[in-house]
């Protein structure tokens, strides 16, 4: 295990924004998280992790306050009433959340199924934005479960907030280690039925936050859950769709036109599921088990999602750049919307 920490000097620091504050060290920027170390001023000392940015990494390339120098520690009043479930469990940072198991009100909902119920399970962070704009254009309520196969905190994706405070994400679920949710759960069977029988919601979108861990190897990425994301769907009676992972600009042969990561999912995936792709294209080789659909007017979500101010990137390349990538997600998406509108057809003429 490698660590590095540094103790600096605060120059600036601006007011806390969902538990997250954002500061200028003499190092550079670095990302304070309040619930755990309280609020920075200028002037204080502070000791950040600096082993992110020591690696030149990417997304989740910042430096982190560990320990506000003189300032008292937090004592917040404790109860089990509040919840006795650890998350980030066994680390100087374990702390206790209410998870929507443990509310009495909640027992008559883990029996049930999910009836069908579309859930777009997504390998990258990114692919949330379009996914959620089409199923917005629809009129139709969305939740964002996120699973911790990347950042744990979900206050650190920018997109997860945009997304809420635009309406175009109704509620969310952090899932496993990842916390900060609307509402916590302890394992995705649990969020999903939540999602449709708590929340009201008519979709769900299920994927880890920003930061996607990859090695170049066939099954060393953290998005091979989405496999995982998939088959819950499916044992639960709803309706998995994948959203494919595509690109017309990545440098890496591997990722161009279908990524090998969503053709190892597709694989690995023990059901059928809907994969939805834009009608302008040629269809890639999909695993022949799963059903294939195309779509037209995914250019029009991308217009939505403009129009409400988000402009999302994926890998530093926005729209533009990677037409296809977020063509891609928002086909699943209009598979979603599409899912939710037959069944609706179905309960009104039975």
């Amino acid at each position: 295990m490698r660590i590095q920490t540094r103790e600096t000097l605060v120059l600036t620091a601006d007011k806390p924004a969902n538990g997250v504050q954002e500061i200028v060290t003499e190092l550079g920027p670095a990302l304070n998280y309040t619930g755990f170390t309280g609020t920075a001023t200028a002037g204080q000392r502070v000791t950040v992790n600096v082993t992110a940015n020591m690696l030149a990494l990417g997304t989740g390339g910042s430096d982190f306050v560990v320990h506000i120098h003189e300032l008292r520690p937090i004592e917040t009043p404790i109860s089990r009433d509040d919840g006795h479930i650890m998350k980030l469990r066994y680390t100087p940072l374990q702390h206790a959340v209410l998870t929507l198991e443990e509310v009495p009100e909640n027992a008559w909902v883990w029996e049930k199924r999910l009836g069908g119920f579309p859930v777009v399970c997504a390998e990258l962070h990114s692919q949330i934005a379009p996914a959620a704009a089409a199923l917005a254009m629809s009129g139709y309520r969305t939740a964002y479960v996120m699973t911790d196969g990347a950042a744990l905190p979900l206050s650190f994706s920018n997109l997860a907030t945009k997304l809420t405070s635009t309406g175009l994400i109704a509620s969310t679920i952090t899932v496993g280690q990842a916390f900060g949710g609307t509402h916590e759960a302890v394992t995705l069977h649990s969020a999903l039925l939540a999602c449709k029988h708590l929340l009201r919601c008519d979709a769900a979108i299920v994927c880890q936050g920003p930061g996607n861990a990859g090695s170049g190897t066939r099954y060393g990425f953290s998005g091979i859950a989405q496999a995982e994301f998939l088959n819950t769907t499916h044992v639960l009676g709803g309706t998995p769709i994948a959203v494919a992972r595509m690109s017309g600009a990545d440098p890496r042969t591997r990722h161009l036109g279908l990524s090998h990561h969503t053709s190892t999912v597709l694989a690995l995936a023990l059901c059928r599921a809907i994969v939805a792709l834009p009608s302008s294209i040629k269809p890639p080789a999909i695993d022949p088990k799963h059903r294939v659909k195309e779509y037209n007017g995914a250019e029009e979500v991308i217009d939505y999602l403009t129009a409400k101010g988000i402009l999302t990137e994926s890998m530093g390349r926005s729209y533009s750049d990677d037409p296809i990538f977020h063509l891609a997600a928002a086909c699943s998406g209009l598979a979603a919307a599409e899912v939710i509108s037959a069944e609706r057809q179905n309960s009104s003429g039975s």
